[in-house]
């Protein structure tokens, strides 16, 4: 079994918190959940996007990941660090990262940090989907803040980067505060986002406040 940390997602119907845990890994069990309840949800939003005449381009743009076989392409490498979160015996959110990486802010120190290679939360939790508001609010701030800590502990003082699909950029730009070092034209043309010592900081605590 994983480390487990007992977290607090937020039920925005309910508007209440609900007790979660965030996984140190990401387990056969986890996977099954993405399997067998994150699929059929997202096919089944994806019929309605069709359907409705809705653009391709505005379709959840994490569809074609396959957290089985990334699981299997990082298996028994140490560079790599998994996460999950579990509530209510269902996983709401993956992530995968990687320790290898050098930061291009600090290119001159070589300064290495945490980066992201995927993060992914489950279709029920994501408004872009479902068109309403989600079971659960805040798995992608739970990983962002797993990431930052796992960062301090690798002595990377926090760092961390990521190429972020476009219908994320909002959150790490705005309400993560990364900085936007615009479209990296070798990685698929993505946009590339880092997270200083400094902001890192500035996230964790306002995190802490009530």
């Amino acid at each position: 079994m994983p480390d487990i940390s007992p977290i607090s997602l937020y039920n925005p119907t309910a508007r209440s918190a609900v007790p979660a845990e965030l996984w140190d890994g990401i387990t056969d069990k986890n996977l099954g959940d993405w399997e067998v309840e994150w699929l059929p949800e997202l096919l089944n939003r994806l019929r309605i996007l069709h359907g409705q005449g809705v653009a391709r381009s505005k379709w959840p743009q994490s569809r074609l990941w396959d957290w089985r076989r990334k699981l299997q392409a990082i298996e028994g490498l140490l560079a790599n660090q998994c996460f999950s979160i579990v509530c209510n015996d269902m996983t709401q959110a993956m992530m995968i990262t990687d320790l290898t990486h050098r930061a291009k802010l600090d290119a001159k120190q070589a300064a290495h940090l945490v980066y992201v290679e995927y993060l992914e939360t489950a279709p029920w939790n994501r408004k872009e989907i479902i068109g309403q508001e989600p079971r659960l609010s805040g798995c992608g701030s739970i990983m962002v803040r797993a990431a930052i800590e796992l960062s301090k502990e690798e002595g990377f003082q926090g760092r961390v980067g990521l190429h972020s699909l476009p219908q994320a950029n909002n959150f790490y730009a705005n309400q993560v505060g990364m900085e936007d070092l615009r479209i990296d034209k070798d990685y698929q043309n993505l946009r590339y986002f880092e997270l200083t010592p400094e902001k890192a900081e500035a996230y964790i605590t306002k995190g802490q406040q009530p």
